[in-house]
């Protein structure tokens, strides 16, 4: 799943927003003095002031309200430097207090060796409240504010960053992550069909968060919502129009194998009520700052149901997806000398297509060298020599490249097995896009919801990483450990 930049257009209007709040809102800290963009040592101890302000909840809910609204619309008149400085004084400022954590600790620890239940109960519930940072408070005030949730959704984009180069920002991104898990529960989450009839600035948000095929236009976009088409959104009640993640899919006849083809424009428009199979062929994630909380699987069994009670006929769920790690992949195996890659037959009708000899350095296996220029997609009998030896490899990278915790190593292998999909079919030339070529050689995989098979597909590969294949996948596989 994909990252996605954040529109400057919701910055203006959450700016908007906040002035509308309060007409008496101010950008300085302390005083009438506005701080620096980059947050110098003067101004940090007004704002620290204006935090812990903030946290004394002094003046009740609207001045509260108010003081969430100046430190907001402060953060968003800073320079990057002036924001991680903003986040790395409520990061280490405001944790939670280790002395007191520590006696706590103590204290519970004793409990547990020789108290009564009702002690340890008071010890517990003592040690957990000493664990609890002041700065999760503090971020919980911008929640109730307009487009607040998104402010924060947005904040927690920013800190997965800095927090690589700025150890001390972990403890607050992972209190943020908290926060977002318990508000982005899946029963909060509506979805919504959505069609060229929607509002205008929420296609244009589609337009630019698509992270997998890339909307070229209008009328691209007006294409992939059209009669043969459905585009459908998982929504959160406090962001309306910001959609949290989404899905394209294609009601065709039989199992497609060709993106450019379902993207086609001028391709005739098809009866959905004549397709048997809906094609999954883009999911992506449209917010940055939920990544780790997951509602992608959720997203497809609830489209699947929605698509069954509208199209009884459909009988078949699959998608068309790409392989984002399969170049890197090959190149590494480039880099070990790619033994058994070739066969002798396919060294040799690479060496015609290249109009070499057999025996020269490129038809001996160095298709690194052919990949690296596109060019190769769009000569047939060039193409024609690489389809069986890639879509070989492709196929071994898919079901024996694993992580360290022994699931699929491709992100998108690993999404859909992970919600009980089978690996069903390799398609070679599926994805000629510059960005096809650069992933995958061009590449792309049938994953298929079997709705008979999901759990059972599901638990074995959530419990020891077994990989439901097809007996076509399976024989590719095969084949490779004989060359």
């Amino acid at each position: 799943m994909s990252e996605t930049r954040v529109p400057n257009s919701f910055v203006a209007r959450l700016k908007e927003a906040w002035r509308d709040l309060s007409s008496t809102a101010r950008a300085a800290v302390g005083g009438t003095r506005a701080p620096h963009p980059d947050l110098s040592d003067d101004d940090l101890e007004p704002l620290r002031a204006r935090m812990r302000d903030c946290l004394e909840g002094k003046g009740g809910e609207a001045s509260a309200r108010q003081r969430a609204v100046e430190l907001g619309r402060l953060y968003l008149d800073l320079s990057q430097t002036g924001r991680k400085r903003f986040m790395s004084l409520i990061a280490t400022e405001f944790d939670f207090d280790r002395a007191a954590a520590e006696k706590a600790a103590a204290s519970a620890l004793a409990a547990w060796k020789s108290g009564t239940p009702a002690s340890r109960a008071k010890a517990e519930i003592a040690l957990k409240r000493s664990l609890e940072a002041p700065r999760a408070r503090l971020l919980q005030q911008f929640s109730a504010l307009p487009e607040g949730v998104k402010f924060l959704v947005d904040r927690r984009a920013e800190l997965l960053d800095w927090s690589r180069e700025m150890p001390e920002l972990a403890g607050l991104e992972a209190d943020l992550k908290d926060l977002l898990i318990a508000w982005f529960d899946l029963g909060f989450l509506e979805l919504r069909r959505i069609t060229w009839e929607s509002p205008a600035a929420l296609l244009e948000k589609l337009a630019e968060y698509e992270a997998v095929h890339a909307v070229r236009d209008w009328n691209d976009l007006k294409n992939r919502l059209d009669g043969d088409r459905r585009y459908f959104a998982f929504f959160h009640p406090r962001m309306r129009l910001e959609p949290l993640i989404f899905v394209e899919v294609a009601l065709v006849k039989g199992l497609a194998g060709d993106v450019q083809a379902l993207l086609d424009e001028n391709a005739p428009l098809g009866d959905p009520r004549a397709a048997d199979t809906a094609i999954f062929y883009s999911i992506t994630n449209a917010q940055r700052g939920l990544a780790g909380i997951s509602f992608g699987g959720f997203l497809i069994k609830r489209v699947v149901a929605e698509l069954q009670g509208a199209f009884p006929n459909l009988k078949t769920f699959a998608t068309l997806s790409p392989v984002p790690g399969f170049r890197k992949w090959l190149d590494r195996q480039f880099a070990d000398g790619a033994k058994g890659l070739l066969t002798r037959d396919e060294r040799a009708a690479l060496a015609a297509a290249l109009k070499g000899d057999v025996d020269s350095p490129v038809a001996k296996g160095d298709l690194k060298r052919v990949l690296a220029d596109d060019a190769w997609a769009t000569n047939k009998a060039l193409a024609k020599a690489m389809a069986p030896p890639l879509s070989r490899a492709c196929a071994v990278y898919l079901t024996k490249a694993k992580r360290g915790d022994g699931r699929a190593l491709d992100p998108v292998a690993h999404f859909h097995l992970s919600n009980g999909a089978r690996l069903e079919r390799i398609n070679w030339g599926a994805d000629l896009s510059p960005n096809g070529l650069r992933q995958s050689a061009g590449l792309m995989v049938n994953y298929l919801y079997s709705l008979a098979e999901i759990e059972t597909n599901h638990e074995a590969y959530a419990t020891d990483g077994t990989i439901a294949t097809s007996s076509a996948v399976r024989g590719q596989v095969k084949s490779a450990a004989t060359k």
